[in-house]
């Protein structure tokens, strides 16, 4: 939690307890799953205080926002380069680990320097293959 201090963040109970439910978790969060889970030991606060703190988070490099849901923003402790796998049915969200070593053609790049990448693969995790 040092860290936070650190970069400047002001730790109030409400932004402690909003840190210690996103370390470790890997479960990619939305605001409102935060929110939900926060709330239960803090009932006045406002989902106000769960989005600025990630926000907050986000600008500071300590999470990362997914976008892999169009109906709502996800968010990630885990900021090392990774991967996503994305069941299309659940919308559950699994780290891949691995780098993958891409080799795009310089007639494809249209000019970019490419300096990274982060992959989505899509399908049906176990759960929901099986019909749950």
């Amino acid at each position: 939690m040092h860290k936070f201090k650190d970069i400047g963040l002001k730790l109030t109970p409400q932004r402690l307890a909003i840190l210690g439910y996103l370390e470790g978790n890997s479960n990619h969060p939305s605001a409102e799953d935060i929110y939900k889970a926060v709330s239960e030991k803090f009932p006045t606060m406002s989902f106000a205080t769960v989005y600025n703190t990630l926000d907050a988070l986000r600008e500071k490099g300590c999470v990362v926002e997914l976008t892999l849901d169009p109906a709502k923003k996800r968010f990630d402790p885990c900021t090392e380069i990774h991967h996503h796998l994305i069941c299309t049915s659940c919308k559950r969200v699994q780290d891949i680990h691995v780098n993958f070593m891409l080799d795009v053609p310089e007639h494809v790049t249209g000019g970019f320097r490419i300096t990274g990448n982060h992959i989505e693969f899509y399908g049906l995790c176990p759960v929901c293959s099986n019909g749950r």
